[in-house]
């Protein structure tokens, strides 16, 4: 039998400025591991902290009221992140809502954050006045496709070909 989790005093709240890197070193670190042997090695070898702190502070600085971004963090600083709002899809009705991302550093999986997280991005949803939500997720990444489907997520039957790396991307949804 496994040991139970280790427990992690954290925190969930709203992203500011001064998060940005600390987000960016978690959306890094959690590419690196979540799609090695998916995406090519020297893409995920490649990417740039700084260059994903930029883009995250701009997010912050300019995004909508709508579009929330949370992060779990400890007195050690950002566990995990995660960015939702309405949905980017040009034909989605006004009540779709979306999870943009959720990512956690790897050393943060398996003790209840990302759970916890995740529940709280989408009870932000539902309580905004969407009717429901949906998210992307590549087609082999099968961790991430349990996590969401044990939250009670399923795919939708849409699926769209991440042509830069002949990738399939699924959508799936929760109606609230």
């Amino acid at each position: 039998m496994a040991p139970p989790p280790q427990s992690i005093d954290f925190r969930i709240r709203p992203a500011e400025g001064a998060d940005a890197v600390g987000i960016a070193t978690v959306h890094m670190r959690s590419w690196q591991t979540a799609y090695r042997g998916i995406l090519p090695d020297d893409f995920l070898d490649a990417l740039s902290i700084p260059e994903r702190e930029q883009r995250m502070r701009e997010t912050i600085a300019t995004k909508r009221p709508e579009r929330r971004v949370w992060v779990a963090e400890s007195p050690d600083g950002i566990l995990g992140f995660s960015d939702a709002g309405p949905s980017r899809e040009n034909d989605a009705p006004s009540s779709a809502g979306e999870v943009y991302a959720i990512y956690l550093d790897p050393t943060a999986v398996g003790k209840g954050i990302g759970r916890e997280l995740f529940g709280h991005t989408v009870a932000a949803l539902r309580d905004s006045g969407y009717g429901y939500a949906t998210l992307w997720v590549l087609e082999a990444n099968q961790w991430a496709r349990r996590f969401y489907e044990k939250a009670g997520w399923r795919p939708d039957g849409t699926s769209s070909l991440w042509e830069r790396f002949n990738v399939n991307a699924l959508r799936y949804r929760l109606d609230f």
